[in-house]
């Protein structure tokens, strides 16, 4: 199947309009917030934004989005700002999209969806990551194959841009075998790949070690705050999805405990349903560990917002009902009565990443939670079995240590599963 499929959003050459619909939101987003994000969307992407053009509507229009007299002025706007591509704020539908190509000659078309899946397709780095973002495109590419076809086809037979079907029929029913046929092999790779996590899940479930989620908005500072916890390393951009891949560190407690922290990828308000379930091998990840950090830009004017989108994704993933701390970074730019009543918040820890302020008392938190579900074993453990001392010492909290001319003495605290593999030699 051609790459050109793919070659169809943003290069570092374009030049962009924006558009948005003002519409009553239940999300509590505004419209001039949804732009402002797609913006950052389009700068990490690599284009320019030259102009946006909203219009007022109850509904989306189901032809065009926008109105046919709208599409008109965006068509001027494109022409008069010299724009090469304009990128609509929500997803578009197949004919939508093919509607508005008609009535935009000028401009390629783009939504807010292929924006995300192309910015994903830049940042990807596994092969994991790779394999699940090709899913996700071509999955968003297969139903709008007709449409994007008589540009392909144009474009190779050195024609305008106005043709659509004839020579070309054909070769679309082969790109779109093609585009099933891959589509099929990427989902067997992947369930591969996902068994091969599950397993490495299930082995570090019974090993006792506390697991840790970071989940949060894009940008909202995981990544810094990996790194301030866990001297990790992890590169940090102040651009959006920067990190896709999970990073996996171990960090230890201040009651000598260690446990693990993962880095996931970031969330956004509208995240593409086929991200989450492309990913959901990835994100099972959230669903499986002890505790999620939910780590919250507190200075961003709409942290409220990214709050609850946040909470849809974890609702769709099915991790929701899990422990969680809401992780109050940038604490250090909010003025003292912010920061006051964040701190009164349930569950609420303020941090900065950047300046190390309020780490401290998150580990501290973090200790207390990894300690409730412990069970408190004292045991003997004879010399000749090394072994269980070093399996305490790897899957348990050891409390305390003594060598005696019986064996070591040891105070566990460790989960039931781990705890049952010393119950031969339990001692008052």
């Amino acid at each position: 199947m051609s790459r050109e499929l793919f070659e169809v959003v943003t290069h570092t050459e374009d030049r962009a309009v924006l558009v948005g619909i003002d519409r009553p939101r239940p999300d509590g987003w505004a419209l001039e917030d949804d732009l402002a994000e797609l913006a950052r969307l389009a700068d990490t992407a690599g284009a320019t934004v030259v102009a946006t053009a909203t219009q007022r509507l109850d509904r989306p229009n189901p032809r065009t989005f926008v109105g046919t007299g709208k599409a008109a002025e965006i068509e001027e706007l494109a022409r008069a700002e010299r724009a090469t591509v304009v990128i609509f704020d929500e997803e578009l539908s197949p004919s939508q999209q093919a509607n508005l190509e008609g009535l935009l000659p000028s401009v390629r078309v783009i939504d807010r969806t292929q924006l995300i899946l192309d910015i994903f397709a830049l940042h990807a780095a596994s092969h994991e990551g790779k394999l699940q973002v090709e899913l996700a495109r071509l999955e968003y590419v297969l139903p709008r194959l007709r449409g994007m076809w008589g540009h392909l086809d144009t474009e190779r037979l050195g024609g305008g841009r106005g043709a659509r079907f004839g020579a070309g029929e054909s070769q679309l029913e082969t790109d779109r075998r093609l585009t099933r046929r891959r589509i099929a092999e990427l989902k067997r790779e992947l369930a591969t790949v996902a068994q091969a996590r599950d397993t490495q899940r299930a082995a570090r479930a019974r090993s006792g070690v506390f697991r840790i989620a970071l989940v949060g908005y894009t940008n909202a500072g995981k990544s810094t705050l990996l790194n301030a916890l866990t001297d990790a390393g992890v590169l940090v951009e102040d651009r959006l999805f920067a990190t896709l891949d999970a990073t996996t560190r171990r960090m230890d407690l201040p009651d000598g405990r260690t446990v693990t922290v993962t880095d996931t990828v970031g969330f956004i308000n509208k995240l593409p349903h086929g991200l989450v379930e492309a990913f959901k091998s990835t994100l099972d990840e959230v669903r499986e560990v002890d505790l999620l950090l939910h780590v919250v830009d507190s200075a961003h004017p709409n942290a409220d917002a990214q709050i609850a989108a946040v909470k849809v994704v974890l609702q769709e993933i099915g991790a929701s009902g899990k422990p969680q701390l809401f992780v109050y970074n940038k604490a250090d730019l909010l003025p003292a009565a912010e920061q006051e009543r964040l701190a009164a918040l349930p569950g609420a820890v303020l941090v900065s990443g950047r300046t190390g302020a309020g780490l401290d008392s998150l580990l501290a938190k973090i200790a207390a939670i990894a300690a409730q579900g412990d069970r408190v074993i004292r045991v003997m453990v004879p010399y000749n079995r090394g072994d269980l001392v070093r399996y305490a010492h790897e899957h348990a909290h050891v409390v305390d240590e003594e060598h005696t001319a019986a064996g070591t003495k040891l105070t566990l605290a460790a989960i039931p599963e781990v705890a049952a593999r010393f119950e031969a030699f339990e001692t008052d």
